[in-house]
């Protein structure tokens, strides 16, 4: 059974559509024993969620509740295939992580070339640590250039367990999971799982990721939320 010591993406009730406090958040993953609980609110762009001063005032928010460490931040929008951002560098550079990824919402989805195009200017934007749920096939990317220029800019991508439920409507997010990890695999890029969660009960929740991970065997060494001091050295390097 897959160990893990963080889950740094998940939504509060700030989000618009997610529905438990930060209170209850860490909570939830102190109870599930986890070492850091990043809470990444979305970026303006998706109906319902906070305004820039939200993310501007967080540095009243405690880092530390029920144990758990806590990382605030954003999963910002890519909202074209320039690899323009939902929020502005000033803002994006006070908080704790900053993950980006594409919404159907924020984004009109191009061609292959264009969509991987607007994922690649985001790797290699200095300030993005994380790029999320690359795996929608009604947007899709050419997955062997992005996993060689996450491994050479030093950014993680991200394993969604939201993106495997059922209950979702991605496109081949199975499928095209296996491919990105099997080119993880062979490049040798560490990977970041999450739950996604939109609710207190969900954190730590990696039912459908872990059964992915076990089809292709993928090596538990490069999967950075088994270590908790691994992934805040990776974010330290980040910064610098």
């Amino acid at each position: 059974m897959l160990e893990v010591e963080l889950d740094v993406h998940t939504h509060t009730l700030a989000s618009g559509h997610a529905y438990g406090t930060i209170r209850e958040m860490a909570q939830a993953a102190a109870e599930k024993g986890l070492k850091i609980l990043g809470i990444t609110e979305h970026a303006k762009g998706i109906p319902g969620t906070c305004d820039d001063i939200y993310f501007q005032n967080l540095r009243v928010v405690p880092r530390k509740m029920y144990g758990i460490e806590l990382l605030l931040g954003s999963e910002i929008n890519i909202l074209d295939y320039e690899g323009n951002l939902s929020l502005a560098d000033e803002i994006i550079d006070k908080l704790d992580i900053r993950i980006a990824g594409i919404h159907s919402l924020c984004y009109k989805a191009g061609t292959i070339e264009q969509n991987t195009g607007a994922v690649l200017k985001v790797i290699k934007n200095p300030r993005i640590d994380i790029i999320s749920h690359p795996d929608d096939g009604k947007c899709p990317l050419a997955y062997e250039p992005i996993v060689k220029a996450a491994k050479e800019n030093s950014v993680l991508l991200e394993l969604n367990n939201n993106s495997l439920n059922p209950i979702n409507k991605r496109l081949n997010a199975w499928k095209n999971n296996l491919t990105m990890l099997s080119l993880c695999m062979q490049y040798d890029v560490p990977i970041l799982i999450s739950s996604d969660a939109h609710d207190p009960a969900d954190i730590a929740r990696f039912d459908f990721v872990t059964e992915v991970l076990n089809e292709i065997r993928f090596p538990e060494k490069l999967i950075i939320n088994r270590n908790a001091e691994e992934f805040k050295k990776f974010l330290l390097q980040r910064r610098q």
